[in-house]
């Protein structure tokens, strides 16, 4: 037993600029154990993201990734919440991402059954090798951790699933990452289940047209939909932090008004081809003089974006579970890879790893040729960075 609806329309650009989220209801009959939506449009004309709300609030977000989704008891697709589809007035939410001058016709099917479908079955990745450690000195009893703010996976547009994007990170030296994925919290529950040598943090991706925000930690789903002074109250709220991504990332770039603009900003992404270009660091400094930098790959799949750790974001904290703390307090550094040139603040003094040639620039402009390859520095208040001769930014520190 089950019932099928399709809908017909067409959404027009003045339908965009007067409202970007629609919502189109529908009902949900008690005893119904499986909803399925699915999107019919040209996506050659543009793109049209979509997502689901029921009665008990947010139920998944897939954006432009996905054209279908189904909602189960007991599996949802990626991207969604699992639970009993409760009955009422669910919503599918319809964001006009992209939408022509002369308009996109679209179709929408909504299916509900009392009888759920069986749960796709995804294989495991086999268990690799990691690459041995570094010998980084630690820090009054604090350790050098290298990771990596900034991923995702099948729950929004990634192409791997958390298991595959784990190993994939493992294998390239690193002990944390945190998995982002779009306007979602539906991969927060595996985090934990997956046992690759690797810390994966919980993190959102709030992600509009105007502008994308990192939330970290177990700080539940923040609302995409309201204004991003909401996104930084809810964070701080719930314990968690925020941070600006990609803030010059071309049509993703920040753009968005914030009354308290967060001190935590990916200064360096993986878009950040050409690293002779000073903007991200003058951006950095025009946002707010006390900036904690941190660096994400923005990783989706593999030949586009970084791979995981590139770059890769350093942290000094006393375990894996405490990453978080340590950039609260402004312990990071950033580096090109988790094998790259290394500059770390050790207390009033900075080392400089694998960097020699290179050049030290200190917050004030001064210079220093650095001559060998684990070499003690003398530090100052603010942000160091390591450049070739040709101004390339190879590393950063706080």
């Amino acid at each position: 037993m089950g019932s099928s609806s399709v809908g017909r329309g067409r959404w027009s650009l003045d339908d965009r600029l007067e409202r970007i989220l629609r919502e189109v209801p529908f009902e949900v009959p008690a005893g119904t154990a499986a909803v399925t939506v699915r999107l019919a449009y040209d996506r050659s004309q543009g793109v049209i993201d979509l997502g689901c709300g029921a009665p008990g609030g947010f139920r998944g977000w897939s954006g432009g990734a996905r054209d279908e989704y189904t909602i189960t008891p007991d599996w949802a697709t990626p991207g969604y919440l699992p639970g009993e589809p409760e009955a009422g007035t669910w919503h599918v939410w319809l964001r006009l991402h992209r939408i022509p001058p002369q308009g996109l016709d679209y179709s929408l099917e909504i299916t509900t059954s009392a009888v759920a479908p069986a749960e796709p079955v995804a294989e495991e990745p086999p268990h690799g090798e990691r690459p041995p450690r570094r010998d980084v000195p630690s820090v009054d009893g604090l350790r050098w951790f290298a990771g990596d703010f900034h991923a995702h996976t099948l729950h929004s547009d990634g192409s791997l699933t958390i298991a595959e994007l784990a190993e994939l990170a493992h294998g390239r030296g690193l002990d944390f990452l945190a998995v982002t994925d779009h306007n979602t919290v539906s991969h927060h529950p595996w985090l934990g289940k997956i046992d690759r040598g690797i810390t994966l943090i919980p993190g959102q991706e709030v992600t509009t047209d105007r502008g994308h925000a990192n939330v970290f930690g177990e700080v539940g789903w923040v609302d995409f939909r309201q204004l991003a002074d909401s996104w930084v109250e809810h964070a701080e709220r719930a314990g968690g932090l925020i941070s600006i991504n990609h803030p010059l990332g071309g049509d993703c770039a920040w753009l968005l008004p914030v009354t308290r603009r967060p001190k935590i900003a990916e200064v360096w992404s993986s878009g950040w081809w050409d690293r002779r270009w000073g903007a991200p660091l003058a951006w950095a400094d025009a946002w707010r003089d006390d900036v904690i930098a941190i660096g994400g790959s923005d990783f989706h799949r593999h030949g586009s974006d970084g791979l995981p750790g590139a770059p890769t974001t350093w942290v000094l904290a006393e375990d894996t579970s405490t990453v978080l703390d340590g950039v609260r307090a402004g312990r990071t550094a950033v580096s090109t890879g988790p094998d790259g040139p290394l500059l770390l603040r050790l207390g009033d003094e900075l080392l400089a790893l694998d960097a020699d040639g290179l050049v030290l620039v200190r917050p004030d402009g001064t210079r220093q040729v650095v001559r060998g390859e684990r070499v003690p520095l003398r530090a100052t208040d603010g942000r160091h960075r390591l450049e070739t001769y040709e101004n390339e930014v190879i590393a950063l520190c706080e």
